[in-house]
């Protein structure tokens, strides 16, 4: 996931609302990590992807491949 000028983009979906513990149901960002995505470095925004690979593992909500 990265823009052509190396940059990691926002895992924004379009779908933007926060739930009662502050998390996007639509990407699974904290509302403080969506606020502070465009100040990041490439290497916070990484660690914020693997937090949000795990907020969705744990919703029960991603796709397996077979």
């Amino acid at each position: 996931m990265s823009d052509p000028s190396g940059t990691i983009t926002s895992p924004c979906c379009g779908v933007c609302a926060l739930d009662e513990d502050d998390v996007c149901v639509g990407c699974y960002r904290t509302g403080e990590e969506i606020t502070q995505w465009g100040g990041m470095t490439d290497e916070q925004r990484k660690d914020v992807l693997k937090k949000v690979g795990e907020r969705e593992r744990s919703a029960g909500n991603f796709m397996t491949f077979s």
